[in-house]
């Protein structure tokens, strides 16, 4: 992560906050504010970042390409990095009260850590996920398990068979690190794709319980077994509030950190966390929609709180198109609410473009399509009762053989 954030500093991209900043709404409110990297030389008298990756420029710093390739450079991965050995971390007894981990909204049930990723290991199988997590002392914390989640399974069956689910959570890593922990792979994939992801191969280390972990700033060791609490309110991705649930608890039972550690908050409903939750979809979307058409581009938009509306830009060749990319976005991204196919002369990454594309190319009777009696995203506060939802697609292409119609005045240079 270090060298990450000199990468970002050496282009410009990294704003250094040297007074002192609180850990409760003080940073969170200056990191929402924008979507620069800001590094905190003083919060709670330590260092931390924010915003560590929360553009897809920065994206794309973080993997080397220019950002206009960074969708289709994504789809061509194929999960096969190489993981290196690299032996044990030396642990000590946990105290969550030297990490500032912040309190980000009034309303909310406390401090959230929600930068962390949860790797765990049972019979075999590895997972990487994030979770937000709830502090509920010096050694516990309280996870959001999303029902049928890979997390969630593990720990089932953990139980099940009378055992604790061994876990490790990792704080501020190399931002690829965290995208690959994001994303829906194949089964025990996320660390080699990782690896992959920085170039081929990455160290891990193996935690006392079994756990295999990437390098980090922080890395606690613990266990979830029976223990339960209340967790929520808490606000999410769209920046409303998830009600409170009975989840469970995570028990810590070791610590590493690196001397002089640099924490990695996040801001939920921020830029980082928009990213992090729509940019790994991205890919797939890609992929599924170059199974039907040409597909240049993919981008999940801010405004629509960076995952539940979705801009493709295709190369048509047949007058269908349009509606087979809508249909091949949705089965990609279940999530995913509206979703607006464009040509290659519109930039999907600018609203501004996207809705002249949508001015003059849609005729709404013959270019939407209307999804009834759907699953939605549980985050979606005007899904029904039961999770169904009514999903919505524009084919705001321009209609083959009559380009020359839509041909926009530009001056020469």
């Amino acid at each position: 992560m270090r060298t990450f954030i000199e990468q970002m500093r050496t282009r410009g991209l990294v704003t250094d906050v040297h007074d002192p900043v609180s850990s409760r709404y003080d940073a969170p409110k200056r990191a929402f504010s924008t979507d620069r990297l800001l590094f905190f030389h003083n919060l709670d008298g330590r260092k931390a970042v924010m915003n560590l990756v929360a553009t897809r420029e920065s994206l794309a710093v973080a993997l080397g390409v220019a950002p206009e390739i960074l969708v289709p450079r994504l789809a061509s991965c194929r999960y096969d990095g190489k993981l290196l050995d690299a032996g044990s971390l030396p642990m000590r007894p946990v105290n969550l009260d030297e990490i500032p981990i912040m309190e980000n909204y009034p309303g909310e049930a406390g401090r959230y850590l929600n930068s962390g990723v949860v790797f765990s290991r049972y019979e075999g199988v590895e997972n990487a996920s994030v979770h937000r997590m709830l502090k509920a002392g010096k050694d516990r914390l309280v996870a959001r398990l999303v029902e049928g989640r890979h997390t969630h399974t593990l720990h089932k069956k953990a139980l099940a068979n009378g055992e604790r689910l061994p876990v490790a959570i990792v704080i501020g890593m190399h931002p690829l690190v965290l995208f690959a922990s994001c994303s829906r792979v194949p089964e025990s994939m996320e660390l080699p794709f990782a690896a992959e992801l920085l170039g081929g191969e990455m160290p891990v280390y193996t935690l006392s319980n079994g756990v295999r972990v990437p390098d980090a700033e922080i890395i606690l060791e613990g266990y979830i077994g029976n223990e339960t609490a209340v967790e929520g309110p808490y606000v999410d991705i769209t920046r409303t509030y998830d009600p409170e649930r009975v989840q469970p608890v995570i028990e810590l039972t070791g610590m590493y950190t690196k001397p002089d550690f640099i924490y990695h908050g996040l801001v939920n409903a921020g830029d980082e966390h928009k990213l992090l939750m729509g940019a790994p979809y991205e890919p797939l979307i890609y992929r599924s929609v170059a199974g039907v058409t040409g597909v240049t581009d993919v981008v999940l938009t801010k405004g629509g709180c960076g995952y539940l509306h979705g801009v493709v830009q295709i190369k048509k060749r047949t007058e269908g198109d349009g509606k087979n990319a809508i249909m091949a976005a949705f089965a990609a991204h279940t999530s995913l609410k509206h979703v607006v196919i464009v040509d290659g002369d519109i930039n999907p990454g600018n609203p501004s473009d996207v809705e002249f594309a949508i001015a003059t190319r849609v005729r709404a009777d013959r270019d939407t399509l209307i999804i009834p009696g759907v699953r939605g995203s549980s985050l979606d506060p005007s899904r029904i009762g039961d999770g169904l939802n009514v999903k919505m697609g524009i084919d705001a292409t321009m209609e083959l053989g009559k380009e020359e119609e839509f041909v926009r005045a530009v001056w020469e240079d």
